[in-house]
């Protein structure tokens, strides 16, 4: 046989893998706010702290633009989300509403609708047509919030001018108060009285009712426009109906056909007028304080009480009663008499000057010649600067698009004041300040008046040094490529802008959301973001843009900008921006930022951090709205990140979409120190402590302890031994398995510690070469950006070596063979020495030979051997036949041999441990 078919070899394991590892994970239970321990619970941080798996979703009526305002809400414990509704209604009256969401047990709850504009504005208006409330949902300084319908308009004869208006609600869904600053009377503000002659000599009667009807007819009759009286005479003076008898125009005109001619011999013209003017205008008939007070006369002859005009008629100037005289000629003409006189008396009862408020017709039927003439001259258009031109003030000034609530008062933008050129509003305690257009003449000349810059698009505020407040407004229009003011407001309304910030691409709308936010909380301004939704990035997509300005000692200044994700889409990237107060517990506000055109229109909600005094420009999370519920559109069109709506104490996030309301929930970020430890700290398998299922075993205690730094929720820890191993070979002694577990309480600043009591079984398998194996921590609940995810902690093998706990071996090995005149030469190694000549021919066993035996001794000369194996390997042209084992008496070990393969057996030789001087033949 060549030198290597001789024999085989001993060896062992110098420096022993002997651990027997502990496993410990950590993710939460989201149902009940703890610790579980889990094995397999991998990777769950990638995405940060707000939790995708689990979104609340709130639907509504998607054309009612169910999702176009959210904000978060809360009222005697009672936790829910308010969405705007602006659409909401039937086809021809989107008069807009609120729906209040409540966040209960229910994964998907249902909406309810609140009827606010019903509620808050039955006693202002009623026409609330098309008004779009819900559009503007703003939290109060302290109690409810503030709901607007920029587009409630007030009809002011023909015209339909959108003032807008807001309610101020409590917590409770009670209107509080109801703020319409640019709200104005009409012109045809009016209480108008008809004094009507129905003697015998105005004939015939139908033209005068036609008359009657038609004039009506132009009266645009309401609460806030005009009421209509009429009181007829002869020789006596009746009440025909009072001012507040009917409340619109067709009433009215159905009741002048009923009316019948009084009849009588005289016209007492001066007693009519008195009674008009101390009866008919009273309040108890009706009369509103405020209104413009019109009396019409119509008469056909001279009256028969004309010594009383004078009195009857300074009655009139005493109360402010505008009057319109009309003169029927008809009695004079068929009679063929000279009018004069009584053209004179009519002229001195029409207010002056005559041209204005002097009428007279032909006869009856010529009335109604006048009814236009008549029309035109009682109404005016608001807004009018002179006869030549007209022009837009407040009458289009859509209060309530955009709304900032401030400590002592409400800054309202007033997008389409000045012809759409836009302007702001303060409402406050001490009153309304309101800046005209030439206030603002230095960043917005007057030739550029006609170019509508919307200003006032978005508004807010900002606090510099000294905690000085600025205000903000932006002009997403101006020359197209859109501006942001930082301005401040005297006391008198003057306007003194420190700022001004230009967007840099037409179309860009810059300008059109800003959000100010101080990082550092520390009530001051850090930061100004300027959304630049529409800007065209690559592809000539709407991909849009955030500007970030930081607050330095001279304003603020340019400092880079965020983006999408780099992608050829549209994304209106900072359509809706919002700040949180503190999202990963770090101490510093955080961005939200919406794209709700992102991935075809299904939109995306990015979350940046904030760090000292900036915003970290890359985000931190990006939550596609596809990987919430699918079919979702227009995903981060508003957001509100107020408060914790779960009742987890985590701040909670509400993003609204077409038609839905999301209620994102966040995740706690711990900052935790896991330490584990054994007693004894090592295994010792020589001399068992316990008896363990019918087993000597050795018995050990691990501790496991934690520091919490930061605010944890309570957990339940799950603890694993030896979990790389199909059969474990270490058990706890409370279940006899691997894992066990059991309930966490963890307290910053205090080290809390378990005891975890386990024990490993005596047995062949314990002692087979391991690696080691990790034993990792994690947690769900997301730990503070660059903490430790991985512990790692293993338990040796008591190993009997010395003080340096080194296993120093000398394993000597020697062999014979029963052939006469020889020896073995045995191949060495660096650990096993041979004792045995060597013979340099190669050993030739003849046929008629059976049986060839050989004996082998081996010794173990120094320290304990681990793992100690001999090896044989024999010629191809042998066959194994037995094997014997020789031992002393008093040893405490044993052989056990397995087949490797045809031509060789491998024999453990007394595991685990091969003692110092022990020694064994074969």
């Amino acid at each position: 046989m060549s030198q290597r078919d001789r024999l085989g070899s001993a060896s062992h394991a110098p420096n022993l893998c002997t651990n027997v590892c502990v496993c410990l994970f950590f993710y939460v239970n989201h149902c009940m706010h703890y610790f579980t321990i889990c094995l397999s619970l991998l990777g769950l941080c990638e995405c940060f702290n707000i939790d995708v798996k689990r979104p609340r979703i709130f639907s509504g009526p998607e054309d009612a633009l169910f999702g176009f305002s959210v904000l978060q809400h809360e009222n005697n414990g009672e936790k829910s989300i308010l969405v705007g509704a602006p659409w909401d209604g039937p086809q021809n009256n989107k008069k807009g509403d609120i729906y209040k969401c409540i966040v209960g047990d229910e994964i998907n709850s249902n909406c309810s609708k609140v009827n606010l504009g019903e509620n808050a504005f039955q006693n202002v208006s009623r026409n609330f047509k098309n008004s779009h409330l819900g559009m503007t949902l703003t939290p109060a300084a302290s109690d409810g919030f503030l709901a607007c319908a920029p587009l409630w308009s007030q009809e002011c004869g023909t015209s339909l001018f959108s003032t807008g208006i807001c309610a101020s609600v409590t917590n409770d869904m009670e209107p509080k108060d109801i703020i319409a600053p640019t709200a104005q009377r009409c012109t045809t503000y009016m209480d108008i009285v008809i004094v009507l002659d129905g003697s015998n000599s105005i004939y015939p009667w139908y033209e005068v009712q036609n008359f009657l009807s038609n004039i009506l007819s132009k009266f645009h009759i309401s609460p806030e426009q005009m009421q209509v009286g009429v009181l007829q005479y002869g020789e006596i003076s009746v009440h025909e109906w009072s001012l507040r008898d009917y409340q619109t125009t067709q009433d009215v005109v159905e009741a002048a056909k009923n009316i019948s001619r009084q009849e009588g011999r005289e016209t007492r013209t001066a007693y009519a007028i008195q009674m008009a003017c101390t009866e008919a205008f009273s309040p108890d008939r009706g009369a509103r304080e405020g209104a413009t007070k019109v009396m019409i006369v119509v008469t056909d002859g001279e009256s028969h009480d004309g010594e009383e005009l004078p009195e009857s008629l300074a009655e009139c100037e005493k109360r402010n009663i505008t009057r319109y005289a009309i003169a029927v000629l008809g009695h004079y003409s068929r009679r063929q008499q000279d009018p004069e006189t009584f053209i004179n008396e009519i002229k001195y009862i029409a207010s002056d000057p005559d041209e204005k408020y002097f009428f007279n017709v032909t006869d009856e039927a010529a009335l109604n010649d006048i009814v236009d003439a008549l029309g035109n001259r009682i109404f005016s258009l608001e807004g009018t600067l002179g006869y030549n031109e007209s022009a837009f003030l407040m009458e289009m000034s859509q209060i309530g698009f955009s709304t900032h609530i401030l400590d002592d008062g409400i800054l309202f933008g007033m997008v389409g004041a000045y012809d759409w050129e836009g302007g702001v509003l303060m409402e406050s305690k001490e009153g309304q300040l309101k800046p005209s257009r030439e206030a603002f003449e230095k960043e917005f000349p007057l030739e550029l008046k006609n170019h509508a810059a919307y200003l006032g698009y978005t508004v807010s505020s900002v606090v510099v040094g000294n905690y000085r407040r600025l205000y903000v407004a932006g002009a997403p229009r101006f020359k197209h490529k859109g501006k942001v003011i930082l301005f401040d407001l005297t006391p008198e309304g003057d306007v003194i802008i420190t700022q001004a910030l230009n967007g840099e691409q037409i179309g860009s709308y810059f300008g059109s959301e800003v959000c100010v936010v101080d990082v550092d909380q520390d009530g001051k301004t850090d930061i100004l973001l300027i959304a630049a939704p529409m800007f065209l990035g690559a592809g000539n997509k709407e991909t849009g843009k955030v500007y970030v300005y930081c607050l330095d000692k001279d304003g603020f200044v340019t400092n880079g900008t965020l983006h999408s994700q780099k992608k050829e889409q549209d994304a209106r990237f900072g359509y809706a921006m919002a700040v949180a107060p503190d999202l990963n517990h770090d101490g510093f506000a955080d961005l939200l930022v919406g794209a709700p055109l992102e991935d075809d229109h299904q939109g995306a909600l990015y979350i940046y951090h904030g760090d000292e005094y900036y915003i970290i420009p890359q985000y931190k999370q990006r939550i596609p709205g596809s990987s919430l519920s699918a079919g979702l559109q227009y995903f981060g069109r508003s957001l509100s990140a107020l408060l914790d709506l779960d009742g987890d104490e985590l701040l909670d996030l509400a993003v609204g979409a077409q038609g839905t309301a999301v209620l994102l929930k966040s995740r706690s970020i711990v900052q935790i120190n896991v330490s584990l430890s054994f007693q004894p700290h090592s295994i010792n398998v020589i001399q068992k402590n316990c008896h363990r299922a019918g087993r000597d075993s050795a018995c050990l205690n691990a501790t496991v302890c934690f520091l919490a730094l930061s605010r944890s929720p309570d957990m339940q820890m799950e603890a694993m031994l030896d979990d790389r191993k199909i059969l474990a070979r270490a058990l706890f002694d409370s279940n006899s398995q691997r894992q066990t577990l059991m309930g966490v309480i963890v307290c910053v600043g205090q080290t809390m510690c378990y005891p975890l009591p386990f024990h490993v079984s005596v047995s062949l398998n314990v002692f087979e070469k391991i690696n080691e194996v990790k034993a990792n921590v994690q947690l769900t609940v997301c730990f503070y950006e660059g903490w430790p995810t991985t512990f790692k902690k293993s338990i040796p093998f008591f190993k009997d070596c010395g003080e340096d706990d080194v296993c120093v071996t000398d394993l000597v090995l020697q062999a014979h063979m029963d052939i006469s005149g020889t020896s073995m030469c045995c191949a060495s190694n660096v650990n096993v020495a041979l004792i045995c000549p060597c013979r340099q021919q190669p050993y030739v066993i003849r046929s008629p030979r059976r049986r060839l035996a050989v004996e082998v001794q081996l010794q173990n000369q120094l320290e304990n051997a681990y793992n100690t194996s001999l090896t044989l390997h024999y010629s191809k042209n042998l066959h194994f036949s037995s094997l014997s084992i020789r031992v002393p008496e008093d040893a405490q070990f044993k052989i056990e041999c397995t087949a490797l393969s045809s031509n060789s057996h491998s024999c453990n030789v007394s595991y685990p441990v091969f003692h110092s001087q022990s020694r064994v033949s074969l």
